[in-house]
């Protein structure tokens, strides 16, 4: 019988021996038992504990809250299992199986690959050079989705999670709503107290497996100055706005009012009376949340919405913020709150302050968002030729390149030591361009390399939790290339195809691989297509695009031979991509339709598109987001093409 020994309880690793436990015996199903013990003396068996409990080098470990080092030695009878902190022990029992042959392909228990086999010895160490390894409550989700996300990422070596907005109701909502479905699925209405319930179940699932919470970002802006944050990216009517605060919110064009919505609305920096309001509520907060690890303080969103008063266009947004920040960290200090702060170089924050400074750096982390950046390429190597243009209040460009962002990251780090990460949004929409997902794989893999490259320690991926179709490829590479830096995409895409579809897997991802050869990301990419509305309309790609349903027909005709299999995952994966090919050739009759400039049918088949994935959402709403997907086709339908075609309009 085997035996696994905790050296030291807690809840993280009292859960690490429950998944060690139930994965051994799924692997070896007349292993017997496997005993679960505290013994921290033990000799035999499985040690599961934190490396300085067990002597082991830490030397390379700044700081042991954030650094997971993962170490594996152990032969056919047990060995030691353990890590830096909790957390990393739990990761290192999943690597233990990986080594093992496991492997976690989707959310859920049909995404798992556990094979039958004997234990084999392992020989492991393992920092990954990424500290932070993430992603964010975005797009439209339910609490089944996230609970099933969350479980999911230790598994692939992720450690921290966002709940965005004190109550993060807006992404329940965008869900259980059924918006773009209601044919299919009656709308339900999610409350604030459900919200926050089920955001507290979230965070005692984080709990418990050591996940880092990240939390709010959002509503600052909003609460302070008694507006519900809650009311989400919604035009509302001023009235909203209590008289009281109503000196508090950004005058824009000479009006103290909704800039579009709450969450888009800043608030006049230069009070010290609103700073103050602000520092407080924030302060209040962190006593009453002390289980949250990074605290986002971030300002609204949107752009050109910033305080024209006669005080703040003294100072440039990024002083004041830096002046806002230097003032909670004091009132935090003054109150003996220990909390991470997170702030955000994003949108006009993107300019780097002309003269204030954070004085005390080590509560602070800097938090890169390049919202507006290109994902049809990478950062590759510094272009001297760049130049970047002096911040103008209300005035500022989008910045697309990804290349120009990082010069004016270089201006942070003149007065910047501290730690950094970036949030990403490479599946808040932009994996949707991208046919097969093997483009949108390839620069998630080569991002990484390049933000570490660059001194950017980690990615936060802002975006849906059901980005896995037409399968999980793409979210697998974003978290094993984190995890694992070195990692090739060769090797990434071998063990993920390989396990997912057998030893065929290659006529699985050459099918693929033709769908976006033939109508690639750069075609389909959408914030482009908005920038030049006459994108779509290019007779040059109908051809292309009808071909599609050629290669479709082409990948049934393997699915036919693999749509059953002894493994669960496999089978899944394969009814996956059937219900996907379907959107394809939906989706290329839309296309079809738009580049040849005939919108009125390209509206006509989103609808056909529509009411096809919501026929199958029910099916597979763990791995895929209908009203983004929706969302997103809409988008492309509804740009404009010219009244009268001719051979060099759009082409």
């Amino acid at each position: 019988m085997l035996k696994i020994n905790k050296i030291i309880s807690c809840s993280v690793i009292d859960y690490a021996a429950e998944e060690l436990k139930k994965y051994l015996r799924m692997m070896m199903p007349e292993c017997g038992d496997v005993e679960i013990r505290l013994d921290a003396e033990a000799k035999d068996g499985f040690r599961l504990g934190l490396m300085g409990d067990l002597g082991l080098d830490l030397s390379d470990v700044e700081n042991a809250e954030l650094d997971d080092v993962i170490y594996i030695e152990t032969d056919t009878r047990g060995g030691t299992i353990a890590g830096s902190n909790p957390r990393s022990v739990l990761i290192a029992v999943y690597e233990y199986l990986r080594q093992n042959g496991c492997e976690w392909l989707l959310p859920g228990v049909d995404g798992e690959y556990i094979p039958l086999k004997e234990i084999s010895p392992v020989s492991y160490r393992h920092k990954p050079k990424m500290r932070y390894r993430g992603n964010c409550i975005e797009g439209a989700t339910s609490q089944e989705v996230l609970l099933g996300f969350i479980e999911l990422m230790p598994k692939l070596g992720l450690n921290s999670f966002m709940i965005q907005f004190r109550n993060p109701i807006e992404f329940f909502n965008r869900h259980y709503k059924h918006i773009r479905n209601e044919e299919e699925r009656p709308s339900e209405e999610i409350t604030k107290d459900m919200s926050i319930q089920w955001t507290r179940m979230l965070e005692c699932e984080m709990d418990k497996r050591g996940i880092m919470l990240h939390s709010c970002g959002h509503g600052w802006n909003n609460d302070p100055f008694g507006i519900d944050s809650s009311l989400g990216w919604r035009h509302v009517d001023d009235s909203l706005i209590p008289d009281e605060y109503r000196d508090c919110i950004a005058m824009v064009n000479g009006k103290r009012t909704f800039f579009r919505s709450p969450p888009n609305t800043q608030f006049c920096m230069s009070s010290p009376r609103a700073r103050g309001l602000f520092v407080n509520y924030v302060a209040d907060y962190v006593a009453s949340h002390g289980n949250t690890s990074h605290l986002h303080i971030w300002l609204a969103d949107d752009r050109n919405n910033h305080c024209e008063c006669d005080e703040c266009v003294k100072r440039t947004p990024s002083d004041w913020y830096v002046i806002l920040l230097n003032e909670l960290d004091a009132e935090l200090t003054r109150r003996d709150l220990d909390m991470h702060i997170v702030f955000i170089v994003y949108i006009d924050t993107t300019w780097a302050p002309l003269t204030e400074k954070i004085v005390n750096q080590d509560r602070f982390t800097l938090m890169i968002a390049p919202i507006y950046r290109d994902y049809d390429v990478s950062l590759g190597e510094p272009d001297p030729t760049l130049k970047k243009v002096p911040y103008v209040r209300n005035k500022t460009p989008l910045i697309k390149s990804l290349q120009e962002f990082m010069l004016y990251f270089d201006d942070w780090r003149k007065m910047w030591q501290g730690d950094s990460f970036a949030f990403e949004y490479h599946f808040w929409k932009h994996h949707q361009f991208d046919l097969s997902g093997l483009q949108m794989a390839a620069r998630l893999h080569q991002d990484a390399r390049d933000y570490l490259s660059r001194g950017v320690n980690g990615i936060m991926q802002c975006g849906s939790q059901r980005g896995f179709t037409p399968n999980g490829f793409a979210f697998y590479t974003h978290a094993r290339s984190l995890y694992d830096v070195s990692l090739s995409l060769e090797e990434i895409t071998e063990k993920y195809y390989g396990i997912a579809y057998g030893e065929d897997w290659r006529l699985f991802y050459n099918g693929l691989k033709r769908l976006s050869d033939a109508v690639p990301y750069e075609y389909m990419c959408l914030d482009k297509a908005l920038s030049r509305p006459y994108a779509y309309k290019k007779p040059s790609m109908t051809a292309a695009i009808e071909s599609l349903r050629h290669i479709t027909k082409d990948i049934r005709e393997l699915i036919r031979s693999h749509y059953n299999s002894e493994y669960r995952v496999r089978t899944v994966l394969v009814r996956l991509l059937e219900y996907y090919l379907e959107y394809v050739d939906l989706l290329s009759v839309a296309l079809a339709h738009k580049s040849v400039g005939d919108d009125g049918a390209a509206r006509a088949a989103y609808e056909d598109i529509r009411l096809m994935l919501g026929r199958y959402e029910g099916y597979y709403e763990k791995y895929d987001d209908h009203l983004q997907k929706t969302g997103f086709i809409r988008q492309i339908v509804e740009t404009h093409s010219p009244k009268e075609i001719n051979n060099s309009q759009g082409d």
